[in-house]
């Protein structure tokens, strides 16, 4: 019984890499690479660049804890 309390090891190590893709994703550097006069949609380049690695971060986490939870 305890051992089912406990995430497995490969899905932890999922959520570690994909956090530290979130601070690849979101450190200063990667992320003024966006910062330009273009528009997507009549929003700045950088909003929709931070809104889409947001929301397919959350779509990853998402699927890693659902399959923990089967």
């Amino acid at each position: 019984m305890y051992q089912s309390s406990i995430m497995k090891k490969r899905h932890e190590q999922k959520l570690i890499i994909l956090s530290i893709g979130l601070l690849i994703a979101f450190s200063i550097p990667i992320s003024l690479l966006f910062n330009s006069s273009r528009e997507v949609c009549g929003y700045p380049m950088i909003l929709v660049y931070i809104l889409a690695v947001w929301m397919i971060s959350i779509i990853i986490s998402f699927v890693i804890v659902k399959k923990y939870n089967e």
